[in-house]
């Protein structure tokens, strides 16, 4: 066949815009790890089922992000090293983010997840500004 393999690699993305944060729901992790690999898109993973905290979802997240040294574990640094270093550091593909079990409980109440999932929603506009994919999915613990 010499039709066009995009499409199909594209397929778990298939009507999911390609700036948003959403809830993960019927997606599974390594399918959208297919679709970042076969798209060429940088695809970011963090399990936070282990987190008590703020500053454990932070620590979490910069260890599993591979974040760099620099990354002040808060919220604005996030957001800072999600953006303009990268978008710095040449041509961005794309990305594909999965924050999977966000804590749901005392310490990390539901205002902090909102902040959390804040962060990811403004870093999803920020892309979408310079027309760069970045599609980020959830869920909670």
């Amino acid at each position: 066949m010499d039709t066009p393999i995009r499409h199909d690699l594209e397929t778990p993305l298939k009507g999911v815009r390609s700036n948003i944060v959403q809830s993960i729901r019927a997606y599974r992790v390594s399918d959208l790890q297919d679709a970042a690999q076969n798209l060429g898109h940088h695809f970011l993973y963090a399990n936070l089922a282990e987190a008590q905290s703020k500053q454990d979802v932070l620590d979490l997240i910069g260890a599993q992000f591979t974040l760099p040294s620099h990354f002040g574990k808060n919220f604005d640094a996030l957001y800072d090293c999600m953006t303009d270093p990268l978008h710095k550091s040449g041509p961005q593909p794309g990305f594909i983010v999965v924050l999977e079990q966000i804590p749901a409980h005392a310490k990390f109440d539901k205002e902090a997840r909102e902040q959390l999932l804040d962060i990811f929603r403004d870093t999803a506009d920020y892309w979408g500004d310079r027309k760069i994919p970045f599609r980020c999915f959830y869920s909670f613990l």
